[in-house]
């Protein structure tokens, strides 16, 4: 069914990764979301009045700032649909995380102060009533709101947007709420139980987590965080299936907003190979990446010593002792230089971001373990951080 309609209204909808289409999935998510919105708004109003029941009256304006949340949704789009111009290079993707947050804010706006009217509820309760009309208008926007969670959240896992899935769990959320009231007033109907502003608070309290959790999934990319591990994992993959790379580090990924994507890596080589026959595998890559990833790579060419077996024994023996330190060390780049009286080991290591020691302390402790096995290593450090996980 969904396809049918995506086929009606978004021509090439297939066709995700083309920036001309997610747009259009944009536009429409929005269009489809301001028109239901608003006409909840307007069926929730009057069933408001009807009942006299605060809860209802606010769900239906919970309902208007969902379709104020359309429209930002559906400028985002718009403005993050633009081209890569002079002064932004790297094209507006990110505009589609900024409504992303614009959303979550105004769901927390809502919270707060569907809270503050349940609070004053409870504290002077009133008499409500539920009528056929008013329990037929919130059972259809349970159904609709419930619809509309599919709805965007199918499209949103479509295009990977997280201002879609954003919307998505609002739209839960409302189908949520809104049965809380309904189940408030049937109980308050058969029983005289005036729990209406008790519901409501409820309400209020799952509004503002979902928004919570709404606003992180978007503060997140805007704040660079860490790329998702399994596509890193293919990354390197990809890069080390070729037989010029024996290894890869400093991985480093830019995310200017979906499929708008830059990538810096350091991949190591075999310093004996041919330099001409090195790079043509680096620019190929590069090709792949972008094929199989959408990411604009630029790999850097680090020549190290392979074959040789004095250089293999020590990088296990140093390596060994980094991982006896803590397992999630590693290094890179390790090469030596042996002198008369000692030899250097040279070589990068990497420290995450959540590892149990201070860099400093985790860089002397191996120092100190690898002068303890031999006296005559002369460790040179160069301390790195990882910006995967």
């Amino acid at each position: 069914m969904l396809d049918a309609i995506l086929h009606r209204f978004i021509p090439n909808y297939t066709q995700t990764k083309d920036p001309v289409v997610r747009r259009r999935y944009g536009v429409f998510a929005g269009s489809v979301g301001i028109a239901l919105n608003l006409l909840l708004f307007a069926g929730k109003f009057t069933a408001g009045l009807v009942t006299g029941a605060i809860s209802v009256t606010a769900d239906a304006f919970n309902n208007l700032s969902d379709a104020a949340s359309s429209v930002v949704t559906l400028v985002g789009f718009r403005l993050a649909g633009q081209k890569p111009d002079a002064d932004h290079p790297f094209g507006h993707g990110r505009m589609e995380y900024l409504s992303g947050l614009l959303v979550s804010l105004l769901i927390l706006l809502v919270g707060v102060e569907l809270g503050k009217s349940s609070l004053e509820k409870i504290l002077h309760p009133e008499t409500t009533q539920l009528t056929l009309l008013s329990g037929t208008i919130l059972v259809v926007s349970i159904l609709i709101k419930l619809w509309m969670g599919w709805f965007n959240s199918s499209l949103g896992s479509r295009i990977q947007s997280e201002a879609l899935r954003a919307t998505a769990i609002d739209s839960r959320s409302d189908a949520l709420a809104t049965s809380t009231v309904l189940l408030g007033l049937g109980i308050t109907h058969v029983t005289n139980l005036q729990l209406d502003g008790w519901l409501g608070l409820l309400v209020a309290v799952f509004i503002l987590k979902s928004g919570w959790s709404a606003a992180k999934d978007t503060v997140d990319p805007l704040l660079g965080a860490a790329p998702d591990p399994e596509m890193v994992d293919q990354i390197q993959a990809l890069i080390l299936g070729h037989d010029k790379v024996v290894g890869i580090h400093d991985l480093v990924i830019h995310d200017y907003g979906p499929g708008r994507r830059m990538m810096s890596v350091h991949a190591e080589v075999p310093a004996h190979a041919d330099v001409m026959e090195v790079h043509d595998t680096i620019d190929h890559i590069e090709r792949e990446l972008a094929e199989h990833f959408g990411i604009e790579a630029v790999i850097h060419m680090d020549p190290v010593q392979v074959g040789n077996p004095q250089v293999e024994e020590l990088r296990a023996l140093t390596l060994g002792l980094a991982k006896d330190i803590d397992p999630k060390l590693s290094i890179h780049d390790f090469r030596i230089t042996a002198g008369p009286l000692y030899t250097n080991l040279i070589f990068d290591l990497v420290i995450p971001y959540d590892a149990v020691l201070p860099p400093q302390q985790v860089k002397d402790a191996l120092v100190h373990a690898l002068e303890e096995h031999d006296p005559t290593f002369h460790p040179v450090i160069h301390v790195d951080r990882s910006y995967v996980r």
